[in-house]
């Protein structure tokens, strides 16, 4: 929890607003008479996210809020009614998500739709990992190793989650996937860009023209990296996946495109370490082809086209930075990390242009 900070200017959430309707809907919750203290966690660049403490004679409880930005088009990245119904789906099968609370779909209660999910405490490993981490060189070798081989198992159990006969099978339409993923990230792409970047360009082209054939239809997750995952103190399993926005039914291994994205190495530009990216860089810890190898072992599906979702992934994160970069441009946020996200969107086009240029991981 300590590391919700004061909310920002402009994102500022009416606590009073939020109590009232939260202890008429959810007494249990948040009785009357309870005090609500509300801040926003700093990390994610997509959907707002804040730490809601209810205090009573119980003592306090804690909370996770998730609403959309200011200035974002109708869609299902920042449809928070339709991530809270993914919560209500999957928790009731044992996947370790938050359980979800409620959800409110007037605006004009807070400003936007939005819904409430109990907080999951432990470790998130985002930007300089705590110095208890690594304080242990002689162990972080196997640490990381461990952790490496837990990510990518469970990506792999994810997949599995069965869908069919559930609600999770109305998410989404698994023929076709593929087109609709490259052709949909190329016109959002043109939709967002703020500035002529011809790698991009040209990776879309590339994309387009090496299509493989769909390799199935489970559940993805669409952003599933260690940002998104609460793990135990001692990182051997995982607690809670969040920020499930994104996911529907479609190709596993498009799916896999995101974290090879994320998964940065030693010899990788500085830049995608500035993102917070770096802890896969630390000993140990898997390379992109080890990583791949493991999900396939994991998995038992064909690995060889693996470079083509790798090169996806670049591009889809590369598309999700400038649409927040241009959000910013037209002076919609107020979070100034995002000022630099020009640059690190001309970086992911270039990762991408080499990948489709050598076929490497």
């Amino acid at each position: 929890m300590t590391d919700a900070i004061a909310m920002r200017a402009g994102e500022a959430i009416d606590t009073v607003a939020l109590q009232a309707w939260l202890a008429l809907t959810v007494p249990a919750r948040v009785p009357a008479g309870a005090t609500l203290d509300v801040r926003q966690f700093p990390a994610g660049f997509s959907n707002l996210t804040y730490l809601v403490t209810v205090a009573d004679e119980r003592g306090p409880q804690a909370y996770v809020l998730r609403r959309p930005p200011r200035g974002v088009t109708p869609g299902i990245a920042h449809d928070v009614g339709r991530e809270y119904g993914i919560l209500a789906a999957l928790y009731p099968l044992g996947v370790p998500v938050p359980e979800p609370v409620v959800r409110c779909d007037d605006p004009a209660v807070i400003g936007a739709p939005f819904y409430l999910m109990t907080h999951v405490d432990g470790l998130i490993l985002r930007g300089t990992p705590p110095a208890t981490f690594v304080a242990d060189a002689a162990a972080l070798p196997t640490r990381m190793a461990v952790l490496s081989r837990t990510f990518v198992e469970t990506l792999a159990q994810l997949h599995a989650v069965p869908v069919e006969g559930t609600p999770l099978a109305a998410l989404g339409r698994p023929e076709g996937y593929v087109q609709r993923q490259v052709s949909g990230w190329t016109k959002r792409w043109q939709a967002a860009r703020t500035a002529h970047v011809p790698e991009l360009d040209a990776v879309a082209a590339w994309l387009e023209a090496n299509r493989p054939p769909e390799s199935g239809g489970v559940l993805v997750h669409n952003d599933f990296k260690f940002d998104n995952l609460v793990l135990s103190p001692d990182t051997s399993a995982v607690r809670a996946i969040l920020d499930w926005e994104m996911a529907t039914i479609g190709d596993p291994l498009m799916d896999l495109g995101t974290p090879l994205a994320d998964w940065v190495e030693v010899g990788d530009a500085p830049v995608f370490r500035s993102l917070g990216l770096g802890i896969t860089s630390l000993p140990g810890s898997y390379t992109r082809a080890q990583l791949v190898q493991a999900y396939g072992e994991a998995s038992g599906r064909d690995m060889s086209r693996a470079p083509f979702y790798y090169a996806f992934g670049l591009f889809k994160v590369a598309v999700i930075a400038q649409q927040i970069y241009a959000r910013h441009v037209q002076g919609l946020t107020a979070d100034a990390r995002f000022a630099k996200l020009g640059t690190v969107v001309a970086a992911l086009g270039e990762a991408a242009r080499q990948v489709t240029q050598t076929g490497t991981l």
